[in-house]
């Protein structure tokens, strides 16, 4: 059989299996258009005509600094003449080179930067999605009735829903193409999104929840291999750690509006009883925009060339290169540059073929079902690829890097918030106000009672209206001919008491309040039924101002990282910045006040932002544009699973020792670190 790249070539008028580039010549480069009249060294081009030769005058000539064009003709030559010396050169390889080629000459511009904010709305919605449930669970705990089993499911279900979109949605978008699964995958987001906003009970918003997770999964090994493919060689570690920024950006979004929004009770509505749309649930809508925003946008980019050519559609691919050098050099205002490149000729797979012919036959039905079942078994034969003799080393290093690095990172970031609120319990414990053996008779209570402990009291005839009860107890007490009306109540409990001839008017006492309590001749009427929110506020302001604090800390590392992508290199930066984090959670030992806790936070996620843009960069640059959203989203399902791993780990050992958590994140960071400084350096390399 014969090689499916042997006829990837661009064609030339004259028959060349190699067009020449620019004024270079023999039969290797690709196809510019060569039919120009010869010209002497110095005499100005076609598509230079009508300017004077001064205006052509490279300032730098005087100085002996050669011109970036220069640069780039002798980069090629280089590459041409490795290319030619090696013995059976891969075609893939050979393909690759014309296409860095290409992007060169299309330069970096107006386009690259358009769909870097398009992109980056979607890196974004990513970023928000993390944020969502722990935001709203506060107010969801009571509009929909949560158990602590059932608070937990939820937050379990955005990692493995996110698990499963990243999985899903890689391996279809090396298959189906980079912008429809990203379209698709958003789209999902946006829908269950939206109606998980409206669900009423807690089986309608986890199911919700659950597919917009698997949505959004797909963003970020998408947008990596996607933004990648529009890059030159010189250009790409720098911007792809731009591109992370928008993570950050996504968790700043989620603060802010979620401080803004949840806090205000009254921007809401309900419909009776049964529908009830409160605060919490206008922030889910909220956090919807960038997803919304970046799904519009899309609509407007063009598919991946490099993924066009991979799949023999090389008119298409050639239109978009087209459109990629007309729009940059016409912002740049040089309209008159020619897009040289002829034609590309790519040809069709054998699996290309195979779906077309079992296309053709049967029923829609069948037919959909072949496509489907085809579809599933290239998709599980690219995953198996990346355990390849070529590869696997390669996907074995970063699968380390990758879980060491979200163990850690999840693991820390739920223990902080947790280690915050275990610290703000103990204070608020320690103020508690103890009543020993009170008696009180003939008394109205109409002040609300708060963080209160009463132990063998006796209560007579009283009256408890129109109050609140929060983080009260009774302990071995006594209640006879009292009444209880209009009470709402939060974590208040009755243990061992004796209650006698009490009526209980519109409250939320109900008898489970009532541990090991004897009822006599105790009267409910009109009980408040489900879970209401309280005035009060349900959320305290510290959990945003945390999320938000360390958000914004990371754009320090951020723009580091990115100015030093490309002269330090992804290695020592990934390296570095692992090893730098781990010294980092030694100082947890430290964290005695909520303050030095948000600090140690805010220093932990500044250094080790700069490893996962190093981590990003290389695992787009690891692997051929065929298997590049593929081992991504296997890569960052891994992540996924580390993450649940880590936060469930880490949170158990909240308030019983700080010990445990900080040697894991600094083991798995001291592990990964080392195991990155293993990797192939790949600042030079061209996308394979």
């Amino acid at each position: 059989m014969a090689d499916p790249y042997q006829n990837n070539y661009y064609h030339q008028g004259r028959g060349d299996a190699y067009g020449t580039y620019g004024e270079g010549g023999g039969n290797e480069g690709y196809g510019y258009q060569t039919d120009y009249p010869a010209q002497e060294e110095d005499a100005a081009s076609d598509v230079t005509e009508g300017h004077d030769e001064e205006d052509q005058m490279y300032e730098g000539e005087y100085q002996g600094i050669p011109h970036p064009d220069e640069t780039k003709a002798t980069q090629r030559a280089a590459r041409t003449k490795s290319r030619g010396g090696a013995s059976a050169a891969s075609e893939l390889q050979e393909l690759s080179e014309q296409y860095e080629d290409i992007m060169e000459d299309c330069g970096h511009g107006k386009f690259q930067w358009t769909l870097f904010m398009v992109l980056g709305l979607a890196l974004m919605a990513d970023g928000v999605e993390c944020f969502v449930v722990a935001f709203v669970l506060p107010s969801a705990e009571k509009d929909l009735c949560l158990s602590n089993a059932e608070k937990g499911m939820l937050g379990l279900v955005v990692f493995l829903s996110m698990m499963v979109g990243a999985f899903l949605w890689g391996g279809l978008a090396d298959k189906l193409g980079r912008r429809k699964c990203l379209i698709v995958a958003l789209a999902i987001n946006c829908v269950f999104a939206f109606l998980s906003s409206f669900a009423q009970g807690y089986g309608f918003f986890l199911f919700f929840r659950l597919l917009s997770g698997i949505g959004i999964g797909g963003t970020v090994p998408i947008v990596y291999a996607y933004f990648s493919e529009f890059l030159q060689m010189d250009k790409r570690g720098e911007h792809l750690s731009w591109l992370c920024m928008f993570w950050m950006m996504g968790g700043i979004y989620a603060s802010f509006t979620a401080w803004g929004i949840i806090p205000r009770y009254g921007w809401g509505f309900s419909m009776g009883t049964e529908f009830q749309f409160h605060s919490w649930r206008v922030f889910v809508v909220v956090a919807a925009l960038p997803a919304i925003a970046s799904l519009v946008g899309l609509t407007f980019m063009p598919e991946s060339p490099r993924f066009l050519l991979e799949n023999a559609k090389h008119d298409e691919a050639w239109m978009i290169l087209k459109q990629v050098h007309d729009t940059n050099w016409r912002a740049k205002g040089q309209p008159e540059k020619v897009f040289t490149v002829t034609h590309i000729k790519a040809p069709k797979t054998a699996e290309d073929e195979f779906i077309e012919i079992q296309a053709a036959t049967g029923t829609p039905v069948q037919r959909w079902a072949v496509r489907s079942l085809t579809l599933c078994k290239l998709v599980l034969k690219n995953i198996a690829s990346l355990f390849s003799v070529e590869l696997r080393f390669a996907t074995l290093f970063m699968a380390i890097i990758w879980f060491c690095m979200a163990f850690s990172y999840y693991g820390l970031s739920v223990w902080f918030p947790d280690m915050i609120k275990h610290l703000q319990y103990e204070e608020y414990e320690a103020k508690v106000k103890v009543f020993h053996r009170e008696r009180v008779e003939n008394f109205h209570f109409n002040f609300s009672l708060e963080n209160q402990i009463h132990k063998e009291g006796e209560y007579i005839h009283d009256k408890f209206i129109n109050i609140e009860m929060i983080s009260v107890k009774f302990e071995d007490s006594l209640f006879e001919d009292c009444r209880f009306e209009n009470i709402r109540s939060t974590d208040t409990i009755f243990e061992n008491c004796t209650i006698r001839s009490t009526v209980f008017t519109n409250t939320d006492l109900w008898e489970e309040r009532f541990i090991h309590c004897k009822l006599e001749n105790a009267t409910f009427e009109h009980n408040k039924h489900g879970c209401h929110l309280d005035t009060l506020e349900e959320n305290d302001d510290l959990i945003y101002l945390v999320s938000f604090l360390g958000s914004l800390a990371v754009l320090p590392g951020n723009i580091i990282s990115a100015l030093f992508m490309e002269k330090i290199g992804r290695v020592r930066i990934i390296g570095g910045s692992m090893l730098i984090s781990a010294g980092c959670t030694f100082l947890l030992f430290l964290s005695f006040s909520q303050s030095a806790i948000i600090a140690l936070q805010c220093l932990f996620c500044g250094v080790s932002v700069a490893a996962w843009n190093g981590i990003e960069v290389v695992t787009v640059e690891l692997y051929p544009a065929s298997k590049r959203a593929t081992a991504f989203g296997v890569l960052n399902a891994l992540c996924k699973l580390a993450a649940i791993l880590g936060s469930s780990i880490f949170a158990s050992f909240v308030g019983i020792t700080k010990a445990i958590p900080i040697l894991l994140s600094f083991a798995a960071l001291v592990g990964g670190g080392l195991v990155a400084l293993r990797l192939p350096d790949t600042r030079e390399k061209i996308l394979l």
